[in-house]
């Protein structure tokens, strides 16, 4: 176990969730613990980004599903901007294509929500201190998984295929062309192993690769 001591002290936390409940049941758990300190909480990923630059907390808890900028773009930066503060993804989406993009992305922890509340301060411990944690049925599914085989078009056309749009839909919102746009879709639903488009975004969906 990695004690208080070693990890430097008083650990200041930054909880980010875009459920206000979460953030609030979250933040009580830890404020219990003696070397934990919720220093401040963001509602979705672009506030995290700004309340870390302003905060500077050895570890933020990063939710992956939030509106607007996402958990994974919001960790990315905070490692970019902010480069002593440890990312600890605490989500409720167990998806390997998760864990994988956020570990890319420079998180040092991917844990689910409902993790007992002294497994996840401890998570936070050992995160400041340096060590790297992982959900272990995750970190099994992930290697199975192999890496997301999709690239970064096929992944935006196909999320935004989800809620049934055409082609030429979507073609409109990236400034592609409509014939662009099914070529890529066309790859993503061989990438997938899917039999359609609709099958295509339930598998990536499920895997966490969109």
């Amino acid at each position: 176990m990695v004690s208080a001591s070693d990890a430097g002290g008083e650990i200041r936390l930054l909880i980010a969730d875009d459920q206000a409940l979460v953030r609030g049941a979250l933040g009580a758990l830890l404020d219990l613990e003696s070397d934990l300190t919720v220093v401040g909480m963001a509602s979705d990923g672009a506030e995290a980004v700004q309340r870390a630059g302003e905060l500077r907390p050895d570890v933020c808890l990063m939710d992956i599903q939030m509106p607007g900028m996402d958990g994974i773009e919001a960790t990315r930066r905070i490692r970019e901007t902010s480069p002593a503060t440890r990312v600890l993804v605490v989500t409720t989406f167990a998806r390997p294509g998760y864990l994988r993009a956020a570990l890319d992305a420079g998180a040092s922890g991917f844990i689910v929500k409902d993790t007992p509340a002294e497994q996840l301060a401890e998570a936070v411990r050992r995160v400041r201190s340096g060590l790297r944690v992982l959900d272990p049925v995750l970190a099994a599914d992930s290697l199975f998984d192999g890496a997301n085989p999709l690239s970064d078009r096929e992944r935006q056309v196909l999320r935004l295929a989800a809620d049934g749009r055409s082609a030429a839909a979507i073609a409109a919102e990236v400034f592609l062309s409509a014939g662009t746009v099914r070529n890529h879709l066309s790859s993503a639903i061989g990438k997938t192993g899917a039999a359609n488009r609709a099958q295509a975004v339930r598998i990536a969906l499920d895997k966490g690769w969109i």
